[in-house]
């Protein structure tokens, strides 16, 4: 699962060809115990984070939701992509 960014703490990756569990455009979030997946356009579609990261990682997917859909759609035809500026 290649990593797109990581900023505070949290990491986000996302997975080549993941759109068997959920359908929506998304990438997969990391922060302590914490696991989610978490739509392009901000949704939480499984598992949780802290509020805080969640409202951290929803800013920064409103920031790079252009290179976010490149990345999803690179990555569903299995072509490598590359990484995304982390919020500062």
């Amino acid at each position: 699962m290649p990593e797109l960014s990581r900023f505070f703490n949290i990491v986000i990756k996302m997975i080549y060809a993941d759109n068997s569990q959920h359908y929506k455009p998304h990438f997969h979030v990391y922060y302590a115990e914490y696991e989610a997946s978490v739509g392009i356009d901000g949704e939480l579609l499984a598992g949780s984070l802290p509020v805080k990261q969640l409202r951290m990682v929803q800013a920064w997917a409103a920031i790079h939701e252009e290179e976010l859909y490149r990345a999803w759609n690179q990555a569903v035809k299995g072509i490598p992509f590359g990484k995304i500026a982390p919020l500062q």
